[in-house]
């Protein structure tokens, strides 16, 4: 396999560059002097940012892109033997490195790394600890999978030796990683168009545990059923957070009017104080004392902790306001793509200021939505009404004879409103006419219903009403 070398910049191709993760590590190999150029579909904020730092991006992808002094070529998941590049770059015997491989090989560069993984929460928790490590002046490099105020985008480029990244159990990718300090924060089925069942999830993530360096930590949620079985063999020692018995948990856990918590931190009964959170939710205060855990292993004081969790205020569609209607209600916008997520978000929700709560949902891929259908149904009857878009169908092919709409029945059988619109345009429609004072409006999902949300608010705008 090809091997990186910071030591040697050299050219590296990324094919597929605009995403998030791919544009995140071409800005940290930029920063240390590689040469990269890259393609993608489509241009964007990233690709443009991107180009301001120095790299050369090509829109559309084409084999007449892949030149001779290409060093190495980064691919994404979604990139097939059919892609053109791909095809060229393989037909030219240019070297290729996957995304996953690629980040592992930059995580090897620190002494001090951190990959945080689990189904649920990654992005929060890498933001969280990033904030702590950013008041701690500790200078971190970043990689996170949403955008980050605090930070300007989805990468910081420190000059330490330490790394903050997450680890996406998709396609396996995070075994590719061997990170010195590993956070589990979660297992649940999810991913079921690749992985077989959630024994099979569990399996990768006691291999990730055991690809924490000798001498490392691995911070477990103690949360997890038969947490010996992800443990087992594992070379680094074991720091569990989230329970009474856990090394770490939280204690006289208040919330305020808009739901942020605020609470003590024990460690192995001893109060390490209080903490307040900006983000709603029970789950965030677990997320936070997950932070707070690693943070503390990596020496960090629990007054950098502190000011590194005030600072934080949410990453991009998390439980993120997006603005207020003239009707009154407020149209907030939220990832969750999974049942545990939006049932935590609409948890959250609940504590929250709010007459009635409108669930725009937006279902990610046919597999997930066929296997979580009756976990789907049971979360979003959470809210007073739900209104459902078509399934963001992303990478499939197959509707497996299923939409929107037998959601919509599901939860209708449950005892709950819901609605079914083929278009944004028709959703914008019905809830700019339901939708009133106090109410909220909550799109969910990981494709881009966040436009519904941001749609309305224009529309709502531009008609003066």
């Amino acid at each position: 396999m090809y091997q990186i070398d910071y030591k040697n910049p050299v050219h590296i191709y990324f094919c597929g560059i605009g995403g998030i993760s791919m544009s995140g590590l071409a800005s940290v190999l930029l920063g240390r002097g590689f040469r990269v150029t890259g393609s993608d579909s489509k241009l964007s904020p990233l690709t443009e940012l991107l180009t301001q730092q120095g790299a050369k991006i090509y829109c559309p992808q084409s084999a007449d892109n892949i030149t001779a002094d290409i060093d190495v070529m980064v691919c994404t998941a979604a990139i097939h033997p059919d892609n053109p590049e791909y095809a060229a770059a393989l037909s030219a015997g240019i070297p290729m490195l996957t995304r996953a491989q690629l980040l592992g090989q930059i995580m090897d560069h620190y002494e001090n790394s951190v990959a945080v993984s689990g189904t649920h929460g990654k992005t929060t928790v890498t933001s969280m600890l990033s904030c702590i490590l950013l008041s701690a002046d500790l200078d971190p490099t970043i990689s996170v999978g949403g955008i980050l105020k605090e930070i300007g985008g989805n990468i910081r480029v420190g000059r330490s030796e330490n790394f903050i990244a997450e680890a996406c159990e998709y396609t396996n990718s995070f075994l590719s990683l061997r990170p010195k300090i590993g956070l589990i924060l979660n297992i649940d089925a999810d991913h079921l168009d690749f992985f077989k069942d959630l024994d099979d999830i569990r399996r990768s993530f006691h291999r990730f545990a055991k690809n924490i360096k000798e001498g490392g930590t691995l911070i477990l949620n103690g949360t997890i059923p038969h947490p010996d079985e992800i443990t087992e063999g594992i070379d680094a020692g074991v720091i569990t957070y989230g329970t009474p018995q856990s090394d770490y948990t939280s204690a006289q856990i208040t919330y305020d009017a808009f739901g942020a918590g605020t609470f003590h931190v024990l460690h192995r009964g001893e109060d390490l104080g209080v903490f307040k959170l900006h983000v709603p939710g029970k789950h965030n205060v677990s997320n936070a004392v997950c932070a707070i855990a690693a943070a503390d292993q990596m020496g960090i004081s629990m007054e950098d902790c502190r000011k590194g969790l005030d600072a934080f205020h949410g990453a991009d569609r998390r439980f993120q306001i997006k603005g207020r209607l003239k009707s009154g209600a407020t149209v907030i916008d939220d990832y969750a793509h999974h049942p545990t997520e939006i049932r935590a978000t609409l948890e959250a929700a609940g504590n929250y200021p709010h007459k009635k709560i409108w669930c725009v949902f937006q279902p990610h891929t046919y597999t997930r939505t066929k296997a979580l259908m009756n976990g789907f149904a049971e979360a979003l009857c959470i809210a007073d009404g739900v209104v459902l878009a078509p399934i963001y169908a992303a990478r499939e092919t197959d509707n497996l004879g299923i939409s929107s709409d037998t959601l919509r029945q599901n939860i209708a059988n449950r005892g709950t409103d819901a609605w079914y619109f083929p278009t944004f345009e028709k959703i914008e429609d019905f809830l700019l006419t339901h939708a009133s004072d106090g109410d909220l409006v909550i799109t969910v999902g990981a494709g881009d219903v966040v436009r519904v949300g941001e749609e309305m608010l224009a529309r709502d705008e531009a008609a003066g009403i």
